[in-house]
């Protein structure tokens, strides 16, 4: 019989890297974690880590065995919730890991009507970029991330994809407002450009982009703020690249005006809902993530300008 407590701080040691880490992390004494992963190494006859110049890291044993341990307290989550379930007690908590520009559309109103649908359900949200929300999912702090022009991971399971394309976004009665044709990169050099730092999707798609063209993009701004860069644009001082739903209000305001770029790399951005793959989500993540789904515009239908062009 596997000892679910020396599972737990096996998971614990991978995550963090050390024993000693896990044991600060932890909050117990590192003989007690490491007298715990002897007594487990006996019991499957095998050795679960194994040290390096950095701390220690998983044989493939020790990771079968993390990953045993996942598996079972994922599918007891699931169980507990589905057994209040059938006691019509929703109840629980539901992670997410969101980009800062999906927030305008979460909080408008999906937000609010999901809260006052299901009391019983306590919703985390931790901001985080594409690279970090991905993370997030795969380690296990989060059970769903929403994403903007996420690249390829089988590790993840796609509930929910749109097309929402990266635009350029300028302000109301900007030169470029009179293009006609969409717009390249090499058309942009009188302008101060503001871009997110690297860790975002919107960043790496316009870096992609940039070096496909072989040109340098020098921003004049760059942050890890998405208010901050509709600040940028919306007072003059510049242009950046965001998805139209991301400054739907200031449009709406006529503040700002979106162009479409003439690259399929940027017209073709998907937005998705993910989760861990073969990972079994709660009844209150997946009602969170069926309101999600209908309730965001994000993902609910693909861009507006998009919808338009089609009528």
């Amino acid at each position: 019989m596997l000892n679910s407590r020396a599972l737990a701080y096996l998971s614990e040691v991978m995550r963090r890297g050390s024993l000693r880490q896990a044991a600060t992390y932890l909050n117990i004494d590192v003989a007690a974690i490491s007298r715990q992963i002897r007594q487990l190494e006996e019991v499957v006859d095998a050795q679960v880590m194994e040290r390096h110049a950095g701390g220690v890291r998983l044989t493939e044993a020790g990771r079968l065995l993390v990953e045993h341990f996942h598996a079972q307290h994922d599918a007891e989550s699931a169980v507990i919730s589905r057994l209040s379930a059938l006691q019509g007690l929703v109840s629980g908590q539901v992670r997410i890991a969101v980009g800062e520009g999906f927030i305008a559309d979460l909080i408008s109103a999906p937000m609010q009507t999901f809260m006052t649908a299901y009391p019983g359900i306590q919703l985390e949200v931790i901001m985080a970029g594409v690279n970090e929300a991905m993370a997030l999912v795969k380690q296990r702090d989060v059970d769903l991330a929403l994403l903007y022009a996420p690249p390829v991971d089988t590790q993840l399971e796609c509930h929910v994809e749109t097309r929402q394309p990266l635009d350029l976004i300028v302000p109301a009665g900007h030169p470029l407002t009179s293009t006609e044709a969409p717009v390249t990169l090499q058309e942009l050099s009188d302008w101060p450009i503001g871009l997110m730092d690297s860790p975002f999707g919107m960043r790496q798609m316009v870096d992609a982009v940039a070096h496909q063209e072989r040109l340098a993009i020098t921003p004049r701004l760059h942050t890890n703020s998405v208010a901050v860069l509709k600040n940028f644009v919306r007072s003059g001082i510049g242009i950046t690249f965001m998805p139209e739903l991301t400054v739907a209000e200031e449009i709406r305001q006529g503040d700002i005006a979106v162009l479409p770029m003439a690259y399929p790399v940027l017209s073709e951005a998907r937005a998705q809902i993910v989760s861990l793959a073969g990972r079994e989500l709660t009844v209150a993540a997946s009602a969170c993530l069926d309101h999600l789904r209908r309730g965001m515009r994000f993902f609910n239908s693909d861009a507006p300008r998009l919808l338009e062009s089609r009528c």
